[in-house]
Protein backbone atom coordinates (compact mmCIF):
# COMPACT_ATOMS: atom_id res chain seq x y z
CA UNK A 1 0.00 0.00 0.00
CA UNK A 2 0.96 3.56 -0.95
CA UNK A 3 1.79 6.01 1.87
CA UNK A 4 -0.56 8.29 1.10
CA UNK A 5 -3.22 5.61 0.98
CA UNK A 6 -2.22 4.48 4.13
CA UNK A 7 -2.44 7.77 5.79
CA UNK A 8 -6.14 7.76 4.50
CA UNK A 9 -6.98 4.83 6.06
CA UNK A 10 -5.63 5.78 9.19
CA UNK A 11 -7.40 9.34 9.03
CA UNK A 12 -10.45 7.68 8.94
CA UNK A 13 -10.04 5.32 11.19
CA UNK A 14 -9.11 7.96 14.14
CA UNK A 15 -12.25 9.43 12.97
CA UNK A 16 -14.31 6.42 13.78
CA UNK A 17 -12.41 6.31 16.85
CA UNK A 18 -13.35 9.57 17.74
CA UNK A 19 -17.55 9.01 16.81
CA UNK A 20 -17.22 5.83 19.44
CA UNK A 21 -15.50 7.75 21.86
CA UNK A 22 -18.07 10.93 21.77
CA UNK A 23 -20.83 8.23 22.77
CA UNK A 24 -18.69 5.68 24.92
CA UNK A 25 -15.03 6.31 25.64
CA UNK A 26 -14.73 2.77 25.96
CA UNK A 27 -15.94 1.13 22.55
CA UNK A 28 -14.98 -1.36 20.46
CA UNK A 29 -15.60 -2.41 16.77
CA UNK A 30 -15.63 -5.59 15.23
CA UNK A 31 -15.96 -5.56 11.56
CA UNK A 32 -15.21 -9.09 9.67
CA UNK A 33 -14.35 -9.68 6.43
CA UNK A 34 -16.79 -10.48 3.48
CA UNK A 35 -17.01 -14.45 3.31
CA UNK A 36 -16.15 -16.59 0.37
CA UNK A 37 -18.93 -17.78 -1.80
CA UNK A 38 -18.49 -21.15 -3.52
CA UNK A 39 -19.72 -20.81 -6.96
CA UNK A 40 -20.33 -24.60 -7.72
CA UNK A 41 -18.51 -27.65 -6.36
CA UNK A 42 -14.81 -26.19 -5.11
CA UNK A 43 -14.89 -23.13 -7.42
CA UNK A 44 -15.10 -19.62 -5.68
CA UNK A 45 -16.77 -16.64 -6.55
CA UNK A 46 -14.60 -13.98 -7.40
CA UNK A 47 -13.77 -12.56 -3.91
CA UNK A 48 -14.46 -8.67 -3.00
CA UNK A 49 -13.87 -7.68 0.21
CA UNK A 50 -16.57 -5.91 2.66
CA UNK A 51 -16.55 -2.34 1.87
CA UNK A 52 -16.69 -1.04 5.71
CA UNK A 53 -13.63 -3.33 6.24
CA UNK A 54 -11.80 -1.97 2.82
CA UNK A 55 -12.81 1.21 3.38
CA UNK A 56 -11.33 2.10 7.40
CA UNK A 57 -8.12 -0.66 6.29
CA UNK A 58 -7.82 -1.06 2.48
CA UNK A 59 -7.64 -4.93 3.40
CA UNK A 60 -8.20 -7.00 0.89
CA UNK A 61 -8.08 -10.91 1.93
CA UNK A 62 -10.66 -13.17 3.45
CA UNK A 63 -10.75 -14.90 7.02
CA UNK A 64 -10.00 -11.63 8.55
CA UNK A 65 -11.39 -9.60 11.09
CA UNK A 66 -10.92 -5.84 11.72
CA UNK A 67 -11.44 -4.82 15.55
CA UNK A 68 -11.03 -0.78 16.41
CA UNK A 69 -11.10 0.03 20.03
CA UNK A 70 -11.02 3.50 21.33
CA UNK A 71 -7.97 4.52 23.25
CA UNK A 72 -8.27 6.74 26.64
CA UNK A 73 -7.36 10.05 26.04
CA UNK A 74 -7.92 9.67 22.19
CA UNK A 75 -6.91 7.91 19.25
CA UNK A 76 -7.76 4.23 18.18
CA UNK A 77 -5.80 0.98 18.27
CA UNK A 78 -5.96 -1.26 15.24
CA UNK A 79 -6.47 -5.37 15.79
CA UNK A 80 -6.34 -7.39 12.60
CA UNK A 81 -6.59 -11.11 12.66
CA UNK A 82 -5.65 -12.33 9.19
CA UNK A 83 -4.53 -15.58 7.24
CA UNK A 84 -0.77 -16.35 8.04
CA UNK A 85 1.94 -16.57 5.81
CA UNK A 86 1.91 -20.04 4.08
CA UNK A 87 4.15 -20.72 1.15
CA UNK A 88 2.49 -24.02 0.35
CA UNK A 89 -1.26 -22.14 0.46
CA UNK A 90 0.37 -18.95 -1.39
CA UNK A 91 1.58 -21.16 -4.56
CA UNK A 92 -2.21 -21.78 -4.87
CA UNK A 93 -4.23 -19.00 -4.30
CA UNK A 94 -1.28 -15.95 -3.85
CA UNK A 95 0.43 -14.05 -1.44
CA UNK A 96 -0.97 -13.11 1.67
CA UNK A 97 0.11 -10.07 4.06
CA UNK A 98 0.27 -12.22 7.09
CA UNK A 99 1.08 -11.04 10.34
CA UNK A 100 3.99 -8.90 9.22
CA UNK A 101 2.53 -7.19 6.72
CA UNK A 102 -0.69 -6.46 8.77
CA UNK A 103 1.41 -4.33 10.88
CA UNK A 104 3.92 -2.79 8.49
CA UNK A 105 1.26 -2.42 4.99
CA UNK A 106 -2.12 -2.16 6.74
CA UNK A 107 -1.00 0.33 9.53
CA UNK A 108 -2.50 -2.40 12.17
CA UNK A 109 -1.11 -1.78 15.68
CA UNK A 110 -1.39 -5.44 16.35
CA UNK A 111 -1.97 -8.86 14.54
CA UNK A 112 -3.02 -12.14 15.01
CA UNK A 113 -3.53 -15.16 13.34
CA UNK A 114 -7.24 -15.62 12.24
CA UNK A 115 -7.19 -18.93 14.39
CA UNK A 116 -6.68 -17.30 17.40
CA UNK A 117 -9.85 -15.38 17.07
CA UNK A 118 -11.56 -16.85 19.59
CA UNK A 119 -8.82 -16.69 22.13
CA UNK A 120 -7.85 -12.94 21.50
CA UNK A 121 -11.16 -11.39 20.56
CA UNK A 122 -12.59 -11.56 24.42
CA UNK A 123 -9.58 -9.91 25.42
CA UNK A 124 -10.54 -7.15 23.72
CA UNK A 125 -14.04 -6.61 24.85
CA UNK A 126 -12.83 -6.55 28.22
CA UNK A 127 -13.46 -3.08 29.93
CA UNK A 128 -15.53 -2.14 27.38
CA UNK A 129 -19.08 -1.05 27.65
CA UNK A 130 -20.45 -0.73 23.76
CA UNK A 131 -19.84 -2.86 21.13
CA UNK A 132 -20.15 -1.71 17.68
CA UNK A 133 -21.24 -5.15 15.65
CA UNK A 134 -23.55 -5.68 13.22
CA UNK A 135 -26.12 -8.65 13.99
CA UNK A 136 -27.57 -10.95 11.31
CA UNK A 137 -25.44 -10.07 8.45
CA UNK A 138 -23.75 -13.46 8.85
CA UNK A 139 -25.04 -15.65 11.58
CA UNK A 140 -22.03 -18.36 11.50
CA UNK A 141 -19.91 -15.21 12.51
CA UNK A 142 -22.27 -13.47 15.03
CA UNK A 143 -21.80 -16.75 17.12
CA UNK A 144 -18.19 -16.49 17.27
CA UNK A 145 -18.99 -12.73 18.33
CA UNK A 146 -21.62 -13.96 21.04
CA UNK A 147 -18.95 -16.46 22.06
CA UNK A 148 -16.57 -13.65 22.68
CA UNK A 149 -18.89 -11.53 24.29
CA UNK A 150 -20.03 -14.57 27.14
CA UNK A 151 -16.06 -15.37 27.61
CA UNK A 152 -15.57 -11.47 28.47
CA UNK A 153 -19.04 -11.88 30.66
CA UNK A 154 -17.40 -14.41 32.52
CA UNK A 155 -14.49 -12.97 33.25
CA UNK A 156 -16.62 -9.91 35.31
CA UNK A 157 -16.12 -11.75 39.06
CA UNK A 158 -12.92 -10.48 38.20
CA UNK A 159 -13.40 -7.01 38.43
CA UNK A 160 -13.72 -6.80 34.64
CA UNK A 161 -16.17 -4.96 32.36
CA UNK A 162 -17.95 -6.23 29.07
CA UNK A 163 -20.05 -4.25 27.00
CA UNK A 164 -23.45 -4.07 27.90
CA UNK A 165 -24.61 -2.50 24.61
CA UNK A 166 -24.52 -3.57 20.83
CA UNK A 167 -25.08 -0.82 18.13
CA UNK A 168 -24.52 -0.94 14.43
CA UNK A 169 -21.60 0.06 13.53
CA UNK A 170 -23.15 1.65 10.27
CA UNK A 171 -24.76 4.20 12.38
CA UNK A 172 -20.93 5.69 12.31
CA UNK A 173 -19.14 4.55 8.85
CA UNK A 174 -21.85 4.03 6.94
CA UNK A 175 -22.20 8.11 7.52
CA UNK A 176 -18.90 8.10 6.64
CA UNK A 177 -18.99 6.88 3.70
CA UNK A 178 -21.63 8.96 2.57
CA UNK A 179 -19.81 12.54 2.76
CA UNK A 180 -17.16 11.49 0.33
CA UNK A 181 -13.79 12.34 0.85
CA UNK A 182 -10.81 13.44 -1.45
CA UNK A 183 -9.80 10.06 -1.60
CA UNK A 184 -13.11 8.53 -2.28
CA UNK A 185 -14.20 11.14 -4.95
CA UNK A 186 -10.47 10.42 -6.36
CA UNK A 187 -11.41 7.18 -7.06
CA UNK A 188 -14.84 7.73 -8.32
CA UNK A 189 -14.46 10.02 -11.30
CA UNK A 190 -11.95 7.87 -12.24
CA UNK A 191 -14.50 5.17 -12.34
CA UNK A 192 -16.20 7.73 -13.98
CA UNK A 193 -13.85 8.27 -16.37
CA UNK A 194 -13.30 4.66 -17.38
CA UNK A 195 -17.09 4.33 -17.95
CA UNK A 196 -17.38 6.79 -20.53
CA UNK A 197 -14.66 5.09 -22.34
CA UNK A 198 -16.53 2.09 -22.48
CA UNK A 199 -20.33 3.62 -22.96
CA UNK A 200 -18.31 5.61 -26.22
CA UNK A 201 -17.01 2.74 -27.40
CA UNK A 202 -20.45 0.13 -26.50
CA UNK A 203 -21.84 3.11 -28.87
CA UNK A 204 -19.45 2.96 -31.23
CA UNK A 205 -19.38 -0.39 -31.98
CA UNK A 206 -23.44 -1.06 -31.59
CA UNK A 207 -25.01 -2.16 -34.99
CA UNK A 208 -28.23 -4.09 -36.10
CA UNK A 209 -27.35 -7.91 -36.21
CA UNK A 210 -25.26 -7.75 -33.16
CA UNK A 211 -26.01 -9.58 -29.71
CA UNK A 212 -26.70 -7.68 -26.94
CA UNK A 213 -23.76 -9.85 -25.02
CA UNK A 214 -21.30 -8.58 -27.90
CA UNK A 215 -21.95 -5.05 -26.44
CA UNK A 216 -21.45 -6.20 -22.77
CA UNK A 217 -18.08 -7.67 -24.08
CA UNK A 218 -17.16 -4.20 -25.39
CA UNK A 219 -17.87 -2.80 -21.65
CA UNK A 220 -16.42 -5.71 -19.48
CA UNK A 221 -13.00 -5.93 -21.96
CA UNK A 222 -13.02 -1.50 -22.09
CA UNK A 223 -13.65 -1.27 -18.12
CA UNK A 224 -10.65 -4.47 -17.58
CA UNK A 225 -8.28 -2.52 -20.14
CA UNK A 226 -8.47 0.68 -18.23
CA UNK A 227 -7.47 -0.51 -14.51
CA UNK A 228 -11.28 -1.54 -13.13
CA UNK A 229 -10.90 -4.63 -10.94
CA UNK A 230 -14.80 -5.58 -12.21
CA UNK A 231 -18.18 -3.97 -13.10
CA UNK A 232 -20.25 -2.13 -10.32
CA UNK A 233 -23.36 -4.28 -11.53
CA UNK A 234 -24.03 -7.03 -13.80
CA UNK A 235 -24.46 -4.52 -16.60
CA UNK A 236 -28.00 -4.36 -18.11
CA UNK A 237 -27.85 -4.27 -22.31
CA UNK A 238 -31.46 -4.40 -23.39
CA UNK A 239 -32.74 -3.73 -27.34
CA UNK A 240 -35.85 -3.38 -28.61
CA UNK A 241 -38.50 -4.30 -26.06
CA UNK A 242 -35.69 -5.20 -23.73
CA UNK A 243 -35.17 -1.50 -22.95
CA UNK A 244 -38.36 -1.53 -21.26
CA UNK A 245 -37.32 -4.70 -18.82
CA UNK A 246 -35.98 -2.56 -16.07
CA UNK A 247 -33.51 -5.48 -15.04
CA UNK A 248 -32.78 -7.09 -18.53
CA UNK A 249 -29.98 -9.60 -17.64
CA UNK A 250 -30.00 -12.13 -20.04
CA UNK A 251 -28.59 -9.76 -23.02
CA UNK A 252 -28.82 -12.32 -25.59
CA UNK A 253 -31.19 -10.19 -28.24
CA UNK A 254 -30.35 -9.82 -31.59
CA UNK A 255 -30.37 -6.08 -32.14
CA UNK A 256 -32.88 -5.27 -35.35
CA UNK A 257 -32.96 -2.01 -37.15
CA UNK A 258 -34.60 0.72 -35.99
CA UNK A 259 -33.88 -1.22 -31.95
CA UNK A 260 -32.82 1.37 -29.18
CA UNK A 261 -30.42 -0.12 -26.96
CA UNK A 262 -30.40 0.56 -23.26
CA UNK A 263 -26.82 0.56 -21.68
CA UNK A 264 -26.97 0.54 -18.15
CA UNK A 265 -23.41 -0.49 -16.98
CA UNK A 266 -20.72 1.16 -14.35
CA UNK A 267 -17.24 -0.01 -13.83
CA UNK A 268 -15.37 0.05 -10.32
CA UNK A 269 -12.31 1.30 -9.11
CA UNK A 270 -10.34 1.13 -6.24
CA UNK A 271 -13.34 -0.10 -4.38
CA UNK A 272 -15.94 2.73 -5.86
CA UNK A 273 -18.22 2.18 -8.37
CA UNK A 274 -19.98 4.17 -11.46
CA UNK A 275 -23.44 3.99 -12.78
CA UNK A 276 -24.64 4.83 -15.97
CA UNK A 277 -27.45 4.58 -18.19
CA UNK A 278 -27.52 5.60 -22.25
CA UNK A 279 -30.17 4.86 -24.87
CA UNK A 280 -29.26 4.93 -28.39
CA UNK A 281 -30.20 3.97 -31.73
CA UNK A 282 -27.88 1.19 -32.80
CA UNK A 283 -29.30 2.15 -36.71
CA UNK A 284 -27.44 5.48 -35.84
CA UNK A 285 -30.68 7.96 -35.85
CA UNK A 286 -33.83 8.32 -33.69
CA UNK A 287 -36.83 7.70 -35.41
CA UNK A 288 -39.45 11.03 -34.29
CA UNK A 289 -41.62 8.57 -31.42
CA UNK A 290 -38.43 7.44 -30.33
CA UNK A 291 -36.69 10.91 -30.06
CA UNK A 292 -39.84 12.74 -28.81
CA UNK A 293 -39.98 10.24 -25.86
CA UNK A 294 -35.84 10.60 -25.43
CA UNK A 295 -36.01 14.18 -25.51
CA UNK A 296 -38.76 14.02 -22.52
CA UNK A 297 -36.37 11.94 -20.50
CA UNK A 298 -33.78 14.42 -21.05
CA UNK A 299 -35.50 16.88 -19.88
CA UNK A 300 -36.86 15.56 -16.83
CA UNK A 301 -33.08 14.51 -16.11
CA UNK A 302 -31.95 17.93 -16.65
CA UNK A 303 -34.47 19.32 -14.21
CA UNK A 304 -33.19 16.94 -11.66
CA UNK A 305 -29.95 17.22 -11.96
CA UNK A 306 -30.33 21.04 -10.97
CA UNK A 307 -32.55 20.52 -8.05
CA UNK A 308 -29.23 18.12 -6.91
CA UNK A 309 -28.07 20.97 -4.68
CA UNK A 310 -27.74 21.22 -0.68
CA UNK A 311 -30.73 21.65 1.36
CA UNK A 312 -32.66 19.66 -1.61
CA UNK A 313 -33.75 16.11 -0.73
CA UNK A 314 -33.84 13.00 -3.29
CA UNK A 315 -37.55 13.30 -3.07
CA UNK A 316 -37.42 16.83 -4.30
CA UNK A 317 -35.60 15.70 -7.71
CA UNK A 318 -37.72 12.83 -8.02
CA UNK A 319 -41.04 15.23 -7.80
CA UNK A 320 -38.76 17.63 -10.36
CA UNK A 321 -38.58 15.01 -12.87
CA UNK A 322 -42.34 13.43 -12.86
CA UNK A 323 -43.41 16.95 -13.67
CA UNK A 324 -41.76 17.56 -16.55
CA UNK A 325 -42.69 13.48 -17.90
CA UNK A 326 -46.29 13.86 -16.74
CA UNK A 327 -46.42 17.11 -18.58
CA UNK A 328 -44.79 15.70 -21.70
CA UNK A 329 -46.93 12.07 -21.74
CA UNK A 330 -49.94 14.92 -21.49
CA UNK A 331 -48.71 16.62 -24.55
CA UNK A 332 -47.46 13.70 -26.80
CA UNK A 333 -51.43 11.92 -25.95
CA UNK A 334 -50.21 9.30 -23.82
CA UNK A 335 -52.06 10.54 -20.71
CA UNK A 336 -55.04 11.93 -20.29
CA UNK A 337 -55.84 15.24 -17.48
CA UNK A 338 -53.78 17.95 -15.74
CA UNK A 339 -50.71 17.48 -14.57
CA UNK A 340 -51.31 18.04 -11.02
CA UNK A 341 -54.42 14.89 -11.74
CA UNK A 342 -51.46 12.83 -12.83
CA UNK A 343 -49.25 13.39 -10.54
CA UNK A 344 -51.56 12.89 -7.84
CA UNK A 345 -52.94 9.96 -8.99
CA UNK A 346 -49.66 8.48 -10.22
CA UNK A 347 -51.26 7.37 -13.05
CA UNK A 348 -47.36 8.31 -14.57
CA UNK A 349 -46.27 5.27 -12.78
CA UNK A 350 -47.62 3.27 -15.71
CA UNK A 351 -44.50 4.87 -17.95
CA UNK A 352 -42.40 5.49 -15.15
CA UNK A 353 -42.74 3.31 -11.93
CA UNK A 354 -39.00 3.60 -10.46
CA UNK A 355 -37.81 6.50 -8.13
CA UNK A 356 -34.86 9.08 -9.66
CA UNK A 357 -32.48 8.70 -7.47
CA UNK A 358 -29.64 6.24 -5.19
CA UNK A 359 -26.88 7.15 -3.00
CA UNK A 360 -23.59 5.94 -4.67
CA UNK A 361 -20.28 5.08 -3.34
CA UNK A 362 -18.37 1.60 -2.54
CA UNK A 363 -21.43 0.25 -3.06
CA UNK A 364 -23.76 1.00 -6.40
CA UNK A 365 -26.95 1.18 -3.94
CA UNK A 366 -24.55 2.83 -1.41
CA UNK A 367 -25.12 2.87 2.02
CA UNK A 368 -26.64 6.12 4.61
CA UNK A 369 -29.89 6.83 5.60
CA UNK A 370 -32.29 8.24 3.26
CA UNK A 371 -34.39 9.72 5.85
CA UNK A 372 -33.94 11.79 9.19
CA UNK A 373 -36.47 11.68 12.10
CA UNK A 374 -38.73 10.07 9.10
CA UNK A 375 -38.36 13.25 7.09
CA UNK A 376 -36.36 12.97 3.81
CA UNK A 377 -32.91 13.84 4.43
CA UNK A 378 -31.45 17.13 3.20
CA UNK A 379 -28.99 17.00 0.47
CA UNK A 380 -25.34 18.50 1.69
CA UNK A 381 -21.93 18.53 -0.58
CA UNK A 382 -19.75 15.61 -0.68
CA UNK A 383 -23.12 13.51 -1.56
CA UNK A 384 -22.85 11.65 -4.61
CA UNK A 385 -26.50 10.33 -5.87
CA UNK A 386 -27.50 9.27 -9.59
CA UNK A 387 -30.26 11.05 -11.54
CA UNK A 388 -32.12 8.51 -13.92
CA UNK A 389 -35.71 9.36 -14.88
CA UNK A 390 -36.87 6.61 -17.52
CA UNK A 391 -39.99 5.94 -20.03
CA UNK A 392 -40.69 2.45 -20.67
CA UNK A 393 -43.84 1.77 -22.80
CA UNK A 394 -44.74 -2.05 -23.10
CA UNK A 395 -44.53 -3.48 -26.60
CA UNK A 396 -47.98 -4.94 -26.23
CA UNK A 397 -49.50 -2.19 -24.47
CA UNK A 398 -52.52 -1.49 -26.94
CA UNK A 399 -53.82 1.44 -24.82
CA UNK A 400 -51.53 3.74 -26.71
CA UNK A 401 -50.81 4.57 -29.91
CA UNK A 402 -49.01 1.99 -31.82
CA UNK A 403 -45.89 4.38 -32.91
CA UNK A 404 -44.66 4.67 -29.01
CA UNK A 405 -45.02 0.79 -28.12
CA UNK A 406 -41.71 -1.16 -27.05
CA UNK A 407 -39.62 1.91 -26.58
CA UNK A 408 -37.31 1.98 -23.53
CA UNK A 409 -35.19 4.46 -22.26
CA UNK A 410 -33.47 5.32 -19.74
CA UNK A 411 -30.64 8.39 -19.03
CA UNK A 412 -28.65 8.08 -15.48
CA UNK A 413 -25.46 10.35 -14.32
CA UNK A 414 -23.53 10.26 -11.56
CA UNK A 415 -24.13 13.56 -9.53
CA UNK A 416 -21.87 15.28 -6.71
CA UNK A 417 -23.49 17.55 -4.38
CA UNK A 418 -21.41 20.79 -4.11
CA UNK A 419 -21.80 23.96 -2.47
CA UNK A 420 -22.34 25.73 -5.84
CA UNK A 421 -23.65 23.99 -8.48
CA UNK A 422 -24.05 20.18 -8.50
CA UNK A 423 -20.85 18.53 -10.67
CA UNK A 424 -21.75 15.79 -13.02
CA UNK A 425 -19.07 13.01 -12.58
CA UNK A 426 -20.24 11.26 -15.85
CA UNK A 427 -20.91 14.47 -18.34
CA UNK A 428 -18.12 13.05 -20.63
CA UNK A 429 -20.96 10.37 -21.87
CA UNK A 430 -22.81 11.74 -24.89
CA UNK A 431 -26.08 11.94 -24.25
CA UNK A 432 -27.91 15.03 -26.42
CA UNK A 433 -29.75 13.63 -29.63
CA UNK A 434 -27.18 15.05 -31.63
CA UNK A 435 -24.27 13.52 -29.31
CA UNK A 436 -26.14 10.60 -28.99
CA UNK A 437 -26.27 9.86 -32.86
CA UNK A 438 -23.09 11.13 -33.68
CA UNK A 439 -21.84 8.56 -31.72
CA UNK A 440 -23.79 5.89 -32.86
CA UNK A 441 -23.37 6.53 -36.27
CA UNK A 442 -20.09 5.61 -36.66
CA UNK A 443 -20.65 2.13 -36.50
CA UNK A 444 -23.53 2.10 -38.77
CA UNK A 445 -21.31 4.22 -41.39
Amino acid sequence: MEEPMRHVYAERRERFARAMADKEPASVAVFPAAPVYIRNNDVEHDYRQDSDVHFLSGFTEPDSVLVLSTLEGGGVKTTLFVRPRDPEREQWDGPRAGLDGALATFGADQSFPIAELATELPKLLEDRARLYYRPGKDRSFDDRVFAALDRARARAKLGHGYPTEIVDPGTIVHEMRLLKDASSLDAMRRAAEITAIAHAKAMAAARPGMYEFEIEAVLLDTFRRHGSERPAYGSIVGSGPNATVLHHRSNDRLMADGDLLLLDAGCEYAYFASDVTRTFPVSGRFSEPQRKLYDLVLEAQIAGIAAARPGSTLDAIHAACVEVLARGLIELGLLQGTVAEVIETASYKRFYMHKTSHWLGMDVHDVGRYHIARAPRALEPGMVLTVEPGLYVGADDATVDAQWRGIGIRIEDDILVTAAEPENLTRAIPKTVAEVEAAAARASS
